[in-house]
């Protein structure tokens, strides 16, 4: 399962500039892959310790982490359903993405002015007025989708399932000022106006700064500002949770691997994330948990301890399991 996430929010709000840390910070994390497709499109690793742990045990220098695509959607501004900025362009790069990231301005700069020209008044009510003028054109979007679909449709009757903007859900990212990033009030304030989705709090500022630290530059530089996860780590995070995705693994001297799964997921339907015929011809899968790999230091000590279990078709996947599956086409 390829992940997609589409990145919207008003002009100034640094949206740019997080899109930017978002995928340099997965091209410096590590020696994984990284890929940038178009101006406006990255994909970039899932960042996961746990392959290194792995890599090392089995002896392999080949890891290949679970991935994440965002799309930075330029033309998202007041009025894009009327063609004001890049008119609806936007929609053909929305529409494929499972979720939407909404980057929301929630500090205070003279130097950067608000994109509706207003002075610096309210964070919380400046923020809930942007949230509603996005929201607002995604569902008038919507409502030119739906018109144009019933047209077809008086045309012919089948059905189509169209994937409306508003179905899809939303995670907030609200760009804080230094202040921002450990002010609970503030933070719980913000919550409130997007509940029940996700929110996350993140410094623009702070995170191009980081361009070009490796990963424990950059866990002691958000230390000092006492904070755990950059914006990569933390969007990644809640985008998991929001759309119910968790990560099994596969080790071996060939290489060390994460997959990403829809939790509740069966062994046979995990199996079909690698290969088709896994899935067809699933015969047992056999698993153990990475905590106790990691805990008793390999495959043989995890077996001989009794954890290394056989598990058949009904086996219900939990996150970081590590598996081998035996199947037979």
């Amino acid at each position: 399962m390829n992940l997609k996430i589409g990145i919207v929010g008003l002009p100034n709000v640094g949206k740019s500039t997080l899109f930017n840390a978002l995928t340099n910070a997965g091209a410096l994390a590590a020696n994984y892959p990284f890929a940038t497709i178009e101006p406006n499109v990255g994909i970039v690793p899932v960042p996961d310790e746990r392959l290194d742990v792995l890599a090392k045990m089995y002896d392999t220098n080949k890891v290949v982490p679970a991935t994440v695509e965002f799309v930075d959607i330029a033309g998202l501004v007041a009025g894009a359903s009327k063609g004001e900025g890049l008119g609806n362009k936007f929609l053909a790069h929305i529409r494929e993405c499972q979720a939407i990231c909404h980057v929301v301005r929630a500090f205070k700069d003279d130097d950067i002015v608000r994109a509706d020209n207003k002075p610096e008044n309210d964070i919380i009510t400046q923020a809930k007025d942007d949230i509603d003028i996005i929201n607002l054109e995604l569902q008038l979007a919507d409502e030119e989708t739906k018109a144009k679909v019933e047209s077809k449709r008086k045309k012919d009757p089948q059905d189509e399932n169209i994937p409306y903007l508003t179905d899809k859900p939303v995670i907030y990212m609200f760009n804080v000022d230094e202040q921002g990033l450990t002010d609970a009030k503030l933070q719980g304030e913000l919550r409130k106006i997007v509940k029940p989705a996700e929110a996350i709090f993140v410094n623009a500022k702070l995170e191009e700064e980081m361009s070009g630290m490796n990963r424990e530059e950059r866990k002691e530089f958000l230390e000092s500002y006492g904070i755990k996860d950059d914006a990569l780590g933390e969007l990644i995070k809640a985008a998991y949770n929001t759309l119910g995705l968790q990560s099994f693994l596969t080790a071996g001297k060939k290489e060390c691997r994460a997959w990403t799964i829809k939790k509740g997921s069966t062994a046979p339907e995990a199996a079909g994330t690698i290969h088709t015929d896994f899935q067809r011809g699933f015969i047992a899968a056999n698993v153990c948990k990475y905590d106790d790999l990691a805990r008793l230091g390999s495959e043989k000590a995890v077996r001989e301890a009794g954890l290394l279990r056989t598990e058949g078709k009904t086996y219900v996947m939990q996150d970081g399991d590590v598996v081998e599956f035996k199947f037979n086409v």
